[in-house]
């Protein structure tokens, strides 16, 4: 897969993903009565699951670039 092809991916997953977790969210808040009564909680887990999971995609590309960058500092 190309880079272009993959930006484009990108592009269209990354929002759609957004509106199917936020869809879920949503779903969740309104036919679960559980989590009605505990709605810091539910809300906290439902603002950390997308912050952490944006947090290891950053953490493990920019280890993957500074891998790299040793490497080629390294060889050279």
């Amino acid at each position: 897969m190309d880079k272009d092809t993959k930006f484009a991916l990108l592009v269209i997953a990354i929002p759609l993903c957004g509106l199917i977790y936020c869809g879920s969210a949503i779903a969740v808040m309104v036919y679960s009565e559980y989590v009605r009564e505990h709605p810091l909680t539910f809300g906290t887990l439902f603002l950390l699951i997308p912050f952490a999971t944006g947090a290891f995609t950053w953490l493990r590309a920019s280890a993957k670039a500074y891998q790299i960058k040793e490497t080629e500092r390294i060889n050279n």
